[in-house]
């Protein structure tokens, strides 16, 4: 491959239809999201045959839109060197929609395209930053499907710590709000009641923190909410301001739980840089307690931008540009996605350490 590469991302694991091109030398050239929230929330929730439909209409045209304004910023018609997509975690049926069409514009356009894992997209996304982390560095990765802490060497050297035993956070985030009547996408909506709330009126409790090891469990955490609310309700006491309290109680106890955790992770491997990543890293409680914790240690924490904790092509962009510099090809035009894709089981395409 050449030194600078221009890639064209493709995101549509799930119900955001994203494209971005990223040039190795110039950076983000430029990306288009196109959100479903308003097309499942009637059904409270995803409903996977209609994310796959939307992402038919809506892929090509973002992907049209996208390369006529980068190439009126840069006065000629771009030249796409690669094609990165999201081959998984995710929805099938999302997943191939996107795939396909990758494989298709790769075949037409005779450039390679490459399958991203979706959650080293989020893991790598704080590099698009203007200070991006150095390798190696102790990653949390917080989204509605995954709750991780993870060792990162280097692209592709990933060693899992610490996992979810049950719901990931954000999957807590948003059944808990389901349950005290708040609507979708959950997670926000609870951050916003959160803010109005009592921290001082309910205790909620902190699980696994009273055993060693970096495993996480939040389905507890989401049980207490329900209680919480299902008393509230016998004393009448049902009201708004009820609900802001229980958010903010229960948001305080996954930001402390996340942040002893990545404690424990960082004294264990001696570590001092903590990248945070995924949906729910978008969380200001979050955000606050663990940048907290790594000026206490005078470390560095380090969050992506807003626009990128959620689900993006940017980074998928990125990704892939990375791995293809790396030394990664794929010589085939075969396309395939993977619902279920263990982050740790990825390839990597530098030296492992032993070998560096």
């Amino acid at each position: 491959m050449t030194s600078s590469l221009t890639v064209l991302g493709i995101e549509s694991s799930c119900d955001e239809s994203a494209v971005a091109i990223y040039d190795t030398s110039a950076g983000l050239l430029g990306h288009h999201l196109f959100s479903q929230i308003e097309l499942h929330q009637v059904y409270g929730g995803v409903v996977p045959e209609l994310a796959s439909r939307d992402h038919i209409r809506k892929i090509i045209p973002l992907i049209k839109q996208l390369l006529n304004e980068v190439g009126e910023q840069q006065n000629q018609a771009v030249k796409i060197d690669a094609i990165a997509y999201t081959q998984g975690p995710g929805l099938m049926g999302a997943l191939l929609t996107g795939s396909a069409i990758a494989s298709s514009l790769a075949y037409a356009w005779k450039v390679p395209a490459l399958g991203v894992h979706h959650m080293e997209g989020h893991l790598l996304a704080p590099m698009l930053e203007p200070n991006p982390p150095a390798f190696p560095f102790i990653a949390l990765l917080i989204s509605g499907g995954h709750s991780q802490i993870i060792r990162v060497d280097n692209i592709g050297q990933y060693e899992l710590l610490g996992d979810t035993l049950d719901d990931a956070a954000g999957e807590a985030f948003d059944k808990t709000a389901k349950m005290l009547g708040l609507g979708y996408p959950g997670g926000p909506i609870v951050s916003k009641f959160a803010l109005s709330g009592d921290p001082n009126r309910y205790q909620f409790p902190r699980p696994m923190l009273d055993r060693p090891g970096l495993d996480m469990s939040f389905s507890g955490l989401k049980t207490f909410s329900l209680n919480t609310w299902q008393n509230a309700v016998k004393q009448g006491d049902d009201n708004d301001q009820t609900r802001a309290d229980i958010c903010r109680a229960f948001e305080l106890a996954v930001a402390e739980t996340l942040t002893v955790k990545c404690k424990r992770a960082l004294i264990a491997t001696g570590m001092n840089r903590l990248v945070v990543s995924g949906g729910v890293s978008a969380n200001r409680a979050i955000r606050a307690s663990l940048t907290e914790l790594m000026a206490q240690r005078g470390g560095e924490a380090f969050f992506p931008r807003l626009e990128f904790c959620t689900d993006n092509a940017a980074m998928i962009a990125f990704a892939g540009a990375m791995r293809l510099q790396a030394g990664q090809q794929n010589p085939s035009l075969n396309f395939s996605a993977k619902a279920r894709w263990p982050l740790d089981q990825l390839e990597s395409p530098m030296p492992t350490r032993a070998n560096a």
